[in-house]
């Protein structure tokens, strides 16, 4: 691990922001760059004097778009007419498929927002996104929103801790539990208030 820890130091110390960016894009994409890898040895060259850190995050969290991108379009222009073709094998049937659209078309924007604050489903949220055609001002707005979040907390980490790769993964695992549950009282108010609105439209006949 500090071997690691070192080398993404060294490499992006070498490659720069390009370096930050690439290596978040993959990290967003299906290729498995963990962000707790890539943003604290930013933060650690940004402590240093080596990079700004403002220009980091941005940079990172730019990435993390991109990456994001990627999934959505090989989505939505190749597994779109994948899943409708063959998906009746895997009892994804046209019916499933046309929920899973109506869900996204109305819960996209949180489920984008938070699905980027989240391990694992970080990395397939775009998926679903691309699949259902989710309007792409509000896929980057969201995607950035929450990538912009959780980006910024592991490069702070890697500004305040240094090189130091036991906290580094210490203090990442203990922000990632704050953000899930954090995410969880997201989700709740959003699932309250969403059923608050639908009762006010039952009532008003809207």
């Amino acid at each position: 691990m500090h071997e690691l820890i070192m080398w993404l130091v060294n490499t992006i110390g070498e490659l720069g922001y390009p370096g930050i960016f690439l290596l978040m894009a993959m990290e967003s994409s299906v290729i498995p760059v963990p962000s707790e890898l890539v943003m604290p040895p930013a933060g650690y060259l940004a402590h240093q004097g080596k990079m700004n850190i403002f220009i980091a995050i941005f940079w990172g969290t730019m990435g993390s778009l991109v990456g994001a991108y990627a999934n959505y379009f090989a989505s939505h222009y190749l597994g779109r007419p994948l899943l409708l073709k063959y998906g009746k094998y895997v009892w994804i049937t046209e019916e499933k498929f046309s929920k899973v659209e109506k869900f996204f078309h109305a819960h996209g924007e949180i489920s984008t927002f938070i699905g980027r604050l989240l391990p694992v489903v970080r990395h397939l949220i775009s998926l679903p996104a691309g699949l259902a055609g989710m309007n792409h001002f509000k896929f980057s707005l969201y995607t950035l929103m929450g990538a912009g979040i959780w980006v910024t907390i592991l490069t702070y980490i890697g500004y305040f801790i240094g090189e130091n790769q036991e906290l580094i993964m210490k203090y990442s695992h203990q922000a990632l539990i704050i953000v899930v549950l954090v995410s969880a009282v997201i989700i709740y108010i959003y699932i309250r208030s969403h059923k608050k609105k639908s009762g006010m439209s039952a009532i008003t006949g809207d």
